[in-house]
């Protein structure tokens, strides 16, 4: 049975579709660099939200990359209809919709088109003591690709109740940029920040249970949200 806090952000949950102007600084700066995106992003969360705002404004968002027919576009879901006056002069064209329709659609049995960009990971136990870790249990997070990426779509779709019937992976990289040049020629930059190594999931599946999707439609799935993964947008089969 859905909570009530879950069913009051099923009323007014939207989606909001931004093609982006690659003739805008701001565009060109934000499709080169996830931090970047994140912040322009992060301006549509209200003021004063606390130590989480996006999570607080279930700020989530996706890059989808350029076709024939469209630019680049940039999807992002918030909890309630965001202020588009606040993103930069000339960003892109900007339609917003709201998600209640769609929730009100999912029902068991129901065949759905899924999308999503995710940080396919896992936190690997590391032996050797000079190795970094990313916590204090000794583990480090690392990218799973292939096979072990499908797998790891496998287990996280079923706990958010979908059931696959088809599956294609694109692998996605969106590298931070530099903040600073290297010093010498050769030399690496070790400023430069984390690669982000994204992993787009599109098929087929079938609806098992619509309370545990809906939550995770509002809240996303996996790691790296700050930087444009794990939104879910479904679609009718």
């Amino acid at each position: 049975m859905t909570s009530a806090p879950t069913a009051a952000l099923t009323t007014t949950a939207t989606l909001t579709r931004i093609r982006l102007n690659r003739r805008s600084p701001a565009a060109r700066r934000d499709l080169a660099d996830a931090v970047s995106l994140h912040k322009s992003v992060m301006l549509l969360a209200p003021d004063d939200l606390g130590d989480n705002p996006r999570q607080q404004a279930g700020l989530l968002f996706r890059l989808d990359d350029a076709t024939n027919d469209t630019p680049p576009t940039l999807l992002i879901q918030s909890h309630q209809p965001p202020d588009l006056t606040r993103l930069p002069r000339h960003y892109g064209s900007t339609e917003t919709r709201p998600l209640h329709p769609m929730f009100q659609a999912l029902t068991p049995g129901r065949a759905v088109r899924y999308r999503i960009t995710a940080n396919a990971s896992a936190a690997r136990r590391v032996l050797a003591d000079h190795q970094p870790v990313d916590n204090k249990h000794g583990k480090k997070i690392v990218a799973l690709y292939g096979d072990d990426a499908l797998a790891w779509w496998q287990r996280r779709a079923h706990q958010a109740g979908l059931t696959l019937t088809t599956t294609d992976i694109t692998p996605t990289r969106f590298p931070r940029k530099r903040s600073r040049p290297a010093g010498k020629p050769g030399e690496q930059d070790t400023h430069a920040g984390p690669v982000h190594v994204l992993t787009r999931f599109d098929g087929l599946a079938t609806i098992t249970d619509p309370d545990q999707l809906r939550h995770a439609l509002l809240t996303g799935i996996g790691r790296g949200k700050p930087y444009g993964a794990g939104l879910l947008t479904l679609a009718p089969a």
